[in-house]
Order: structure tokens, then C-alpha cells, then sequence
């Protein structure tokens, strides 16, 4: 029981206590804010079961992410033929009899197996993380040969691709941002940059003509002409406004029998920073604005301290979906970013969604934990300034 107790302080002491309490504080919040929700009857297609099951990811999510942190991120990186394989068939199985479209979604990005369903992007971008850092990490003295620069494209177009056919656009952007940002992290030459820079209005024209259906067209105009469709696809994102300005300086609160709340369509999913504007305040929303600030830059901090270039990779590609989604998300409900159904991590409804946040985070510590020096960073200073006196 002794050397238990010793083994449990040892690989507590190892763990980043700051990305965890953040975590826990904002997995904590969305449950309270979606019973919240059922218990003010504010939206009618919320009930017990969306709290009970963010509750539960988030139990299962905690436990899975201390056994990840326990165990060796280079050992779960050479995996990849046992992660990516199921991700990618669970994610072409949304184009079988299995997959569906949820009520109020473009996108069929989505399988049911009768008492449970998953949306497998999610899973995919795990696996793109984790396969991308042992492909960048192998492959990153000779990625600006020709080639393998193809490969290094091809590899990231895959998920890209699978999930814009499957209509979910948002999260094809959060696939090109991970890609695009764990590129620039590794040695690739200013060349492909430049060259990526001066694709980017042929590759616009092409998406817009091409590839954008009138609705998501639609959703871009009325960000550039605003007032056009108040009535039409506007509609959500006004009310999303309105909601987040009614809670004035310090908001409504959470069960205030005698306010007026705000209904905003999705309010509990994609629109779940409208309800905490709504309740909260402004001092309440920049609260959890500041939260989530501190967890992306702690994990791009620890990214940068890894022990070795796989450790920071993952670290990068992890910090790259959650800014992601942080930004596109509190971008719909502020009307600067078109609604493409980006949920905002560990706080919009969703099991699979918080359980894959979890998991990602797990990755996150076992970079952290496994390091053979806590203090990598400032050895590596410190050997510089040795080195130049």
C-alpha cells in the first residue's frame, strides 16, 4: 500500500495541474449550464439525458485521460495502423445506411448504432493527430523534397476531403488549420509558403463555384451585408447576439425564476457561449474566454518543451483544433464567423465531442509527464548561453 501510495505521488507530481484544472473547470460549467437549460424549460429539445451525458463523458473522459497520461506518447504514436484504419472506416461508414443527419444540421457526419451514436470525425482527428506527428517527425529532414511533400498533402487531404464530402464544412476547416499549422511548426520551406499564399484566391474561386452549397454561400454574404436575411439565416445569430448582450455586466443567473431567458436554436450545442453571455455577463464571458486562452497556450507551451519532435508535433496539432474551435465558435455567436456548426471545447453539448477533447488532452500530458527533464526548456536556454560564453 506504501510503495502504491509513493507510485501515485510520483505520477501526480509529474502531471500539468494547470491544463487539468482548466479542463475539469470547463467540463464542470457545461454541465451546470445544460441543467441549467432543462431546469428553466428554455429549450424544448433539451432534456436530462444531454446533462447525464456530459456528466458521463466527462467521468469516462477523466479516467481515460489519466491512464493516456500514464503511458509513453511514442508508444501510442506507433499505433497507427490499429487507430487510423477504424477511423477512417467508421468515417466512411456516415456514407452507409448507418449514417444520419441530425435534425437541424447540413451535414450527415453522424452513425447510429440504436442506443448510442458517434460523429467519427472526431475520432478522426485524433488519429490525424497522432499518425501527422510520426509522419512530420520521420519525414521532416527531407519534407521539402517534391515527393514527399506530396505525401506529407496527401496524407492531410484525406480527412480533409472525407469530411467535406460528408457536408460538414466546419470541420474541414479544423482539419486544414491543424494540418497547415503542424507544417508550419516543422522545416518546411518559405518556397511552399509563398507558393500556398498565392494559391489562396484560385483555390477561394474554385471552392466557391464548386464546392459551397447556396446555403453555406448564403451564411458568408450575410456576414458581408449584414440586415439582408434577418429573417432567414441570420436569424440564429442575431438571437445568439441579443442573448449574449441581455446579460448585461454580470448576467441573469443560472436559475432566475423571475428572468426572461433568451431562446436561441442550438443554444446548448454550437450557440452554448450566447447562454453564457446570457448568464454570466460580460464579466462571466470573458472568464471563460480567459480559461480557454490559458489551456491553448499552456498546451502550446508544453508543445514547445517536449522531449522530441513527435512530443511537440502532437502537442501542436492538439493546440490547433482547440484554438480552432474556440475561435470559430465564439466567432458564430459574435456574427464575425459563419455558422458552420463548430461546437466550443469542453462546454457545447456533446458526448463523443467531450470525450475526444479528453482524450486529446491525455496525449497532451503524457508529452509532459514523459519528459526526462521537467525543466527541457530552460536547459536548452542555459546550454545556448554556456555555449556562447
Amino acid at each position: 500500500m506504501k510503495e502504491f501510495i509513493q507510485y501515485a505521488g510520483a505520477y501526480l507530481k509529474k502531471l500539468d495541474k494547470g491544463i487539468i484544472f482548466s479542463v475539469l473547470l470547463c467540463s464542470g460549467l457545461s454541465i451546470v449550464l445544460l441543467y441549467s437549460l432543462y431546469a428553466n424549460h428554455i429549450l424544448d429539445d433539451v432534456d436530462a439525458g444531454d446533462y447525464i451525458t456530459q456528466l458521463l463523458a466527462s467521468a469516462i473522459g477523466l479516467v481515460i485521460l489519466l491512464i493516456l497520461a500514464a503511458i509513453d506518447y511514442k508508444k501510442i504514436i506507433k499505433l497507427w495502423f490499429i487507430y487510423a484504419p477504424i477511423a477512417l472506416i467508421l468515417s466512411l461508414l456516415v456514407f452507409t445506411p448507418l449514417g444520419y443527419r441530425r435534425a437541424g444540421a447540413d451535414d450527415q457526419a453522424w452513425l447510429n448504432f440504436g442506443a448510442f451514436s458517434i460523429q467519427p470525425s472526431e475520432i478522426l482527428k485524433l488519429a490525424f493527430i497522432l499518425s501527422f506527428s510520426l509522419h512530420l517527425s520521420k519525414d521532416e529532414e527531407n519534407m521539402n523534397h517534391p515527393l514527399h511533400m506530396l505525401l506529407l498533402i496527401i496524407h492531410g487531404m484525406i480527412p480533409i476531403g472525407i469530411v467535406a464530402v460528408q457536408g460538414d464544412y466546419g470541420t474541414a476547416i479544423v482539419f486544414s488549420m491543424i494540418f497547415l499549422t503542424m507544417m508550419i511548426f516543422a522545416k518546411i520551406s518559405w518556397k511552399y509558403v509563398l507558393a500556398g499564399l498565392i494559391a489562396i484566391p484560385a483555390v477561394a474561386v474554385l471552392l466557391w463555384n464548386f464546392v459551397l452549397g447556396n446555403t453555406h454561400k448564403k451564411r458568408i454574404l450575410v456576414l458581408l451585408h449584414p440586415g439582408t436575411d434577418p429573417e432567414g439565416l441570420e436569424y440564429q445569430q442575431d438571437l445568439g447576439l441579443v442573448s449574449l448582450a441581455s446579460g448585461k455586466i454580470f448576467g441573469k443567473g443560472l436559475f432566475n425564476e423571475n428572468s426572461d431567458y433568451i431562446t436561441v436554436p442550438e443554444m446548448h450545442n454550437d450557440f452554448i457561449f450566447a447562454y453564457i453571455g446570457q448568464v454570466f455577463g460580460f464579466v462571466g464571458s470573458v472568464a471563460v474566454v480567459l480559461i480557454l486562452m490559458f489551456l491553448c497556450i499552456k498546451i502550446l507551451f508544453d508543445g514547445i518543451r517536449s522531449e522530441d519532435r513527435q512530443g511537440m508535433f502532437l502537442c501542436i496539432g492538439v493546440f490547433a483544433m482547440l484554438f480552432t474551435h474556440c475561435f470559430m465558435n465564439i466567432g458564430m455567436v459574435l456574427k464575425v464567423m459563419p455558422v458552420i456548426g463548430v461546437p466550443l471545447p469542453f462546454l457545447s453539448a456533446g458526448g463523443t465531442a467531450m470525450l475526444s477533447m479528453y482524450i486529446s488532452i491525455g496525449f497532451v500530458l503524457s508529452t509532459y509527464s514523459h519528459r526526462k527533464n521537467p525543466n527541457l526548456f530552460y536547459t536548452k536556454k542555459d546550454n545556448i548561453k554556456k555555449g556562447l560564453k
